[in-house]
């Protein structure tokens, strides 16, 4: 017994002295740094700021319709149906389901037990509301195509609407996924200007507005799928991109997008920054306001189309922008690739000639531009090559803002526009922006065509895809050969992230969501 107590103390001996010895060299230390380091992870402020360039022009879903104000409406207001960010499929989110019982109805059961952020129900009446408000002709709505075709919105009971159309509307479930036909708190739109302080059901709660300045958000903790992880979030206006760049290496911003070409090497250069990118749906053009001289005249547009060498631009996006000569692009429905071949190609001998024969030799035009870095870009290629062929262009910039209100009243001669085509839908791509009933609204170029009016309303007219394509096609082809708009380039939606972000999902339509988004 004494020998076997003295081993046991032996070997207790040499146990504590490994421990000691393991404390000293750091062992325990090390225990340490893991629980702090798993507590710091866990104390990380679930805090984000997102810089833009631009303000938005307002907080309304029903009243507004750039890509400014969609960001922020995003996160605080909620479709019926989305988009998979993957497989672009459109999916039910505030419905639950829906049904056709013929070509001109559709019933949509909504989920139930969703609330307003001002407390107040989410059910059929304020859906109803919300349509009702976006068909209104005295609202003004800049998005009211959307839901051109709907003829009525009715209450069948507390959580299912039934909408009847004039005709089969083959895009209505993409209208209905797009931002613009975000449902609105009927009591707040009543009470309160949701242009300053906007009620919808998204993860995110609008805090305060400081125009010029910043939008803030707050999580919605009632959130029917679950309150997201980030607490607050701030949208800041930083008007110079590389302000915004130098903000985010600093850490002071967490997320831009929008990376315009030049600064791309930089931000791959750093290394807490995370950089996305994917071929997306937007399309950049030059557009020609129709109700002026000598833009309405065919052959003013076409030497124009002649001139431009879109290479020469799209080199200097250095693989942040598509080349395709088609107004539908790759990843839109309607896109056709036998189209690319149709528009007029770079040809500066052509349109040095029609420049002659029809006396355009001097004439002077304005290109009204908004002053963000690719637009200008695009605007300052264009005015070279257009002078080559003896056209003098002279650039005026105007902020975002003043630009969308001078284009909508006609205030230039050419321009250059964009499209996100939120709905990648060639339908709502060329309804809103070319068709006569929308100019002077969404149709900024006032283009007027009955005959492309015709082909647009037969694209939105039936339910079968395949007519549909046909349709788009031939509208497509008919807007080119007219030499309606210079496409410039179809886009690759981009966004930079510091590293602590992450579940930030970009879709091909540029769009995004914060409710996944956390920092670790």
């Amino acid at each position: 017994m004494k020998k076997k107590t003295y081993w046991s103390y032996v070997v207790l001996a040499f146990v504590l002295a490994v421990s000691a010895a393991l404390a000293g060299c750091g062992g325990k230390s090390a225990s340490n740094s893991a629980s702090s380091g798993s507590q710091e992870k866990e104390n990380v402020v679930q805090e984000l700021t997102y810089a833009t360039t631009s303000d938005a022009v307002g907080l309304s879903p029903i009243l507004t319709n750039d890509s400014a104000s969609s960001a922020v409406i995003e996160q605080v207001y909620e479709t019926l149906f989305v988009r998979d960010p993957e497989t672009m499929e459109i999916k039910p989110h505030l419905a639950e389901s829906y049904e056709t019982p013929d070509d001109k109805t559709w019933v949509i059961k909504l989920r139930k037990g969703i609330k307003f952020h001002d407390g107040t129900d989410f059910n059929a009446e304020a859906v109803k509301y919300t349509f009702d408000k976006l068909r209104d002709p005295k609202t003004a709505a800049p998005r009211a195509s959307l839901l051109e075709p709907v003829e009525s919105v009715e209450v069948k009971d507390d959580y299912t609407v039934v909408i009847k159309t004039k005709y089969p509307y083959g895009p209505m479930l993409a209208a209905l996924s797009h931002t613009n036909a975000s449902i609105v708190s009927p009591t707040a739109d009543q009470k309160q200007d949701l242009m300053k302080q906007p009620v919808g059901t998204g993860p995110f709660k609008f805090v305060e507005w400081v125009p010029g300045d910043h939008v803030t958000l707050e999580k919605n903790d009632d959130y029917w799928q679950g309150a997201p992880k980030l607490e607050k979030v701030t949208f800041k206006v930083v008007p110079e991109v590389t302000t915004a760049i130098s903000m985010l290496q600093t850490g002071d911003v967490q997320f831009i997008d929008n990376i315009p070409a030049e600064q791309l090497s930089r931000i791959e250069s750093m290394k807490n920054v995370q950089l996305i990118k994917k071929e997306g749906t937007p399309v950049y053009y030059l557009g020609f306001n129709m109700k002026k001289k000598p833009m309405n005249e065919l052959a003013f547009r076409q030497a124009v189309s002649y001139a431009i060498n879109k290479d020469e631009y799209i080199q200097q996006l250095k693989g942040l922008g598509v080349k395709s000569n088609s107004v539908i692009g790759p990843k839109v429905f309607g896109y056709d690739e036998s189209s690319e071949n149709v528009a007029y190609t770079y040809d500066p001998e052509k349109a040095k000639q029609l420049v002659e024969e029809h006396g355009y030799k001097g004439t002077k035009v304005k290109i009204l531009v908004a002053n963000t870095a690719n637009y200008m870009k695009m605007a300052e290629i264009v005015q070279a090559q257009l002078k080559e062929v003896g056209i003098n262009a002279e650039i005026e910039s105007m902020e975002w803002g003043t630009f969308l209100d001078a284009t909508k009243q006609g205030k230039y001669d050419m321009t250059f526009l964009g499209w996100t085509n939120s709905t990648a839908d060639g339908s709502e791509l060329f309804y809103p922006n070319f068709h006569s009933k929308n100019a002077g609204v969404s149709n900024r170029t006032f283009y007027s065509n009955p005959t492309f009016d015709k082909l647009v309303e037969e694209s939105r007219m039936t339910i079968d895809p395949e007519v549909r394509k046909q349709k788009l096609k031939e509208a497509n082809e008919f807007l080119l050969k007219d030499a309606a708009v210079v496409v410039m380039n179809h886009g690759v939606v981009t966004a930079a992230v510091d590293q602590s972000v992450k579940g930030l999902e970009i879709d091909p339509t540029g769009q995004w969501s914060l409710y996944h988004v956390h920092r670790e």
